[in-house]
Order: structure tokens, then C-alpha cells, then sequence
């Protein structure tokens, strides 16, 4: 009876008792001594730290360094922390060639891996240190999914870049000078020099691109503490925020607080509001859909629209303003965008700081400035992401209607279709594209492509002719957040599911209706369903990783989420 409880090493309220305690478990306290515990950590709850670490991708390279100090935190709160890494792969890399396919498969594989680590080695808590575009939304899917005790630590912010006596040059820039270059409005020279200098420290690029919209939007759901989303990666500030992590989920496991306590609807909405303000990336409606389909909470694209009435666009930052991402934290960060719109947002929602958003906004202060507008005097009137409706998108499609000069909220073209980015990028560098035209680039949504991948190439080449009041762009593919311009992503259903772009050809006539929210191909139904006739999809060659990923994925107005037979449910 008394080896019964010789090894009672931990309460049995923490998952970790179940490699800790008991007779049987002799081979996996030895294990635990392998990895350097001693008796005494095993009394107490163990803390998954996971980040995203990697060597090729700078919004990545410090967060080793930044696990140290969540360590440290953990530490001094009680806690034992164990380090482990997922995968991160940069978007930035992966432009403009068939590597973009991977990165929105990533984010289910992020995902899936965090649950395993923290399901078969049974962690009390975890601390994710994401980077960039796709890490940051896998790992609050894990943290819905799992729902233990968690905490976000995003890798923040890199400083900008100076180039031409700019010393608020950001990458989204940069983006458009190969189209200048092409244009002879720069020399390869001067395009050498900006490469060199546009990013000069570790963390996710300067700009409001679809990484540091997932790094604020952390903060604005209350899954990551105040300061989290825009201080800068390289500050001791996020080394700071990175220790008090730490210690914070030490709190949330003793006051049971889990992320599906704090990853409600109201919270959500809270978060499109925040991705309104700030004039945030297109893809954060894929990933806000898909964190509310792992925390079980309903989310629609109804709902991005009519909070875009309803929240102005405030934050004047790249692309679609002036400032990169450092000069709002030194404005006030996130704190002062949602104080700026408290009318707007459920303020009783609970954060991981331990309290009520409306109490931790309590402290928050605003000081109006170019950065950060007022919402009587606001940068736009509407929200930064607007959704359209028609015929050519039965089902929506998004657009940052924040970078869209007010000369193309209406337009109407004429179509030249592409079945891929590559076809298109051709047709625009060898000067075939016209003004009046509307690019239609198809089979590059999840099934298609598979993969959705961005159409950066396409838009850099677009803005870098100054073509962005002759032309538009449409897609079942997706855009970058360093996206700006007429352009038009996410149609849902898709040409590979048979959506009405798989049916547009060259000629047909499109109209654009940003005001009106409407996206409609001119064609009668009598000849659309002519069309229909025979059709066969586009299928592009893929392998397993990407085959599997097809096979599974759900439509971009869902976000992209991955859809399992009742079977395996």
C-alpha cells in the first residue's frame, strides 16, 4: 500500500502527473531525469515553450534568445519550462515562384504538430513564440484546439529600413522596384542599395503586412499582454513582455484560465474590429475563420463586412499609409488603436493578463497624430477590408480596400484571364496588359493551386508601372499584406470547386462596385452555363505534402480550413 504513493510527485490536477506519478511510470521519470529534472521539478507543472526558431528566416532568428527569457519567467513562477520548435517558413522567400504553395499548408501542419508535442508529452501550459505570416494563426489554432493554459509571444517587429534619406523604408516598397527598374524609373544600382538596407534587423518586415497584422491581433484577442503586438522585435521591451509571458501562464494555470475562455465570438469580433482600425492584411480573415472554427465559436464573412461600416481606418501605416509598425508602438501601440475604438469592442472579454479588456484599457491613453488618426478625423471612413458579392463570388471575396485610390473604387473592365502567376507576370513585363483590363488569375485557390499562393509578383509589377487607376486585379488566389492597389482575392468557390471564375474568358466584361460591395461578370446565365459544358479543371502537379493538403482543404470563405469526411471527424 505505501508504493502506492512513494512516487505522488504532483497533484493530480496537472496533466503532467500522468508521466510523474505512480509505480509504473519508473521509464518515464528516468527519461525525465535524462533530460536533467530532478525530484523537485517533477513536483512541479511542466510548460511547453515552442517557437518557431529558424536560421533562414529573420523574423525567426531571435527567438531562441526570446524562449531564454519566457524561461527565465516560468522559472521564477514555479514552473518547470521545455523547450521544443515547429516549422516557419518566411512568405517573403517564397514570392513569386511555386514555393508560395506551402506556406497556408504550413498552418495546419503548425498546428498539428503543437498539438502533438503537447498532447503526447502532456503539458500543464505552453508559451508559443511564433514569427511571421502562418505561424502566428497556426499556433492560436493549437492553442483553441488544446485549450490548456496559453500564452502568445509573437516575435515582433523589425526596424525599418533607410534607403534614399528614407528612414521609414519598409520591404513593401521594395516590392514594387523590379517594376521600376522594368519602367527605367530606377537604376539596378539604386535597387542594390535598397536590398541592402531595407531590412536591418531580425523580426517580421517593417510594414503592416499579414505577419505584423497576426502580431497585433494576438494582442487585440487578448491571447498575447499589452505591448506583445508591435513592440519591436529587437527592444528590450519584448525581452520585457517575454519574461512577464512567463510568469502570466503560470497564473493562467492556476486560475484555470484557457484559451476557449478567452477565444469567445465577442473576442473574435473584438479582433476584426482591431484588423479595421489598423488597415490589417487580407489573409487575417482566412486566419481569424480559421481560429474560430478550432475555438468552436461561429465567425462569417458577414461579419468583416459589417464591422467595416461600423470601424473606421485609423492607423496610417505601409502599404497602405506612411509609418511602419514601430512609429504606432511608439504611439501607443495596440493599446491606443483599441482605446481609440472602445465604443466598438465587447470590452468584457477576458485577456491573459488576468483581467477584463475593458479593465486593462482602463490605463490606456490616446494622443491623436499622423500615425494614429481620429476616428472623427480618420485615414478612411470604413474599415481597411471590405467583402464583395456576386455572380463571379456567390460566396465572397475580400479586398484591402484601405490601399485602393478612391479613383478605383468603381471600375469596370475587361477581362484577360490567366490560369496561372507566372502566365500573368509575363504578360504584364512583356507590356501586354492595357489599361481597362481586368487580370483574372485562376486555379490558385486552396484546391487549385493548392495552396492559395500570394500574388505579390503580380501587384509589384502592377505598382511599379503606376497601373493601379488603369487596371484591377482578381483572383481565387491571395495577396501579401505588403498588397496595395485594385486587387481582389479569396473568390470563393474557387475555379478548381467549379466556382463562376473557372468560366470567365478573355473579353467578358467585369464590374468592380467597392461601395456597393458587389463583384459582377457581365455575362448571361444562359452562356455561362454553355460554358459549363464539359468543363474540366486545371490540375497543376503537386506533391504529397501539397496532395494531401488538396484533398482535405475547405473553400477560402471558410478559411481555408481543413475539412475532414464525417469519418474521421
Amino acid at each position: 500500500m505505501e508504493n502506492k504513493h512513494i512516487f505522488h510527485m504532483k497533484d493530480t490536477k496537472y496533466r503532467s502527473s500522468t508521466l510523474t506519478n505512480g509505480l509504473g511510470r519508473s521509464g518515464q521519470r528516468a527519461l525525465l531525469y535524462a533530460a536533467g529534472m530532478d525530484e523537485e521539478d517533477m513536483k512541479k507543472p511542466f510548460v511547453a515553450v515552442i517557437s518557431s526558431f529558424s536560421e533562414m528566416v529573420p523574423g525567426h532568428t531571435h527567438l531562441r534568445e526570446l524562449a531564454d527569457f519566457v524561461k527565465q519567467g516560468i522559472i521564477e513562477a514555479g514552473g518547470v519550462p521545455k523547450q521544443s520548435e515547429t516549422i516557419g517558413i518566411c512568405d517573403g522567400l517564397c514570392q513569386g515562384h511555386k514555393g508560395m504553395r506551402y506556406p497556408l499548408a504550413s498552418r495546419e501542419l503548425i498546428a498539428d504538430s503543437v498539438e502533438m508535442v503537447v498532447e503526447a508529452h502532456h503539458f500543464d501550459a505552453m508559451v508559443l513564440l511564433p514569427g511571421c505570416d502562418k505561424i502566428i494563426p497556426g499556433m492560436l489554432m493549437a492553442a483553441a484546439r488544446l485549450d490548456i493554459p496559453a500564452i502568445i509571444l509573437p516575435g515582433g517587429p523589425m526596424l525599418p529600413g533607410n534607403v534614399g534619406q528614407n528612414p521609414l523604408f519598409c520591404s513593401s516598397e521594395l516590392r514594387e522596384y523590379p517594376g521600376r527598374v522594368e519602367t527605367g524609373a530606377i537604376t539596378v544600382d539604386e535597387m542594390k542599395e535598397a536590398e541592402q538596407n531595407a531590412l536591418p534587423t531580425a523580426g517580421s518586415c517593417a510594414h503592416l503586412g499579414t505577419a505584423n497584422s497576426m502580431c497585433m491581433l494576438t494582442e487585440v484577442l487578448g491571447m498575447a499582454l499589452p505591448g506583445a503586438g508591435t513592440a519591436p522585435a529587437v527592444s528590450n521591451k519584448r525581452k520585457r513582455i517575454a519574461k512577464a509571458s512567463g510568469r502570466a501562464v503560470m497564473a493562467l494555470l492556476e486560475n484555470s484560465i484557457t484559451p476557449r475562455t478567452i477565444l469567445t465570438r465577442e473576442a473574435l469580433l473584438n479582433g476584426i474590429a482591431g484588423a479595421m482600425a489598423t488597415g490589417s492584411s487580407t489573409n487575417l480573415v482566412l486566419h481569424l475563420l480559421a481560429i474560430a472554427h478550432e475555438a468552436n465559436v461561429s465567425l462569417t464573412l458577414d461579419d468583416f463586412d459589417r464591422i467595416s461600416r461600423q470601424v473606421p481606418f485609423i492607423c496610417n501605416l505601409q502599404p497602405s499609409g506612411k509609418y511602419p509598425i514601430v512609429s504606432l508602438d511608439a504611439a501607443g501601440g495596440i493599446s491606443s488603436v483599441l482605446k481609440a475604438i472602445e465604443y466598438a469592442l465587447h470590452t468584457e472579454v477576458q485577456t491573459v493578463s488576468g483581467c477584463s479588456l475593458g479593465k486593462q484599457l482602463q490605463t490606456a491613453s490616446v494622443t491623436y497624430s499622423d500615425v494614429l488618426k481620429s476616428t472623427e478625423s480618420p485615414q478612411k471612413p470604413e474599415g481597411g477590408i471590405a467583402v464583395l458579392y456576386g455572380n463571379l463570388a456567390p460566396k465572397g471575396a475580400v479586398i484591402k480596400q484601405s490601399g485602393v485610390k478612391e479613383s478605383m473604387y468603381y471600375f469596370k473592365g475587361t477581362a484577360r484571364v490567366f490560369n496561372s502567376m507566372e502566365e500573368a507576370d509575363a504578360a504584364i513585363s512583356s507590356g501586354q496588359i492595357q489599361a481597362g483590363t481586368v487580370i483574372v488569375i485562376r486555379y490558385e485557390g486552396p484546391k487549385g493551386g493548392p495552396g492559395m499562393r500570394e500574388m505579390l509578383s503580380t501587384t509589384s509589377l502592377i505598382m511599379g508601372r503606376g497601373m493601379d487607376e488603369e487596371c484591377a486585379l482578381i483572383t481565387d488566389g491571395r495577396f501579401s499584406g505588403a498588397t496595395h492597389g485594385p486587387c481582389i482575392g479569396h473568390i470563393s468557390p474557387e475555379a478548381a470547386a467549379k466556382g463562376p471564375i473557372a468560366f470567365v474568358e478573355d473579353g467578358d466584361e467585369i464590374e468592380i462596385d467597392i461601395p456597393n460591395r458587389s463583384l459582377n461578370l457581365m455575362v448571361s446565365e444562359s452562356e455561362l452555363e454553355k460554358r459549363k459544358a464539359g468543363w474540366k479543371p486545371v490540375i497543376k502537379p503537386r506533391k504529397p505534402a501539397l496532395a494531401k493538403y488538396a484533398a482535405f482543404v475547405d473553400s477560402a470563405d471558410t478559411g481555408a480550413i481543413i475539412k475532414l469526411p464525417d469519418q474521421l471527424q
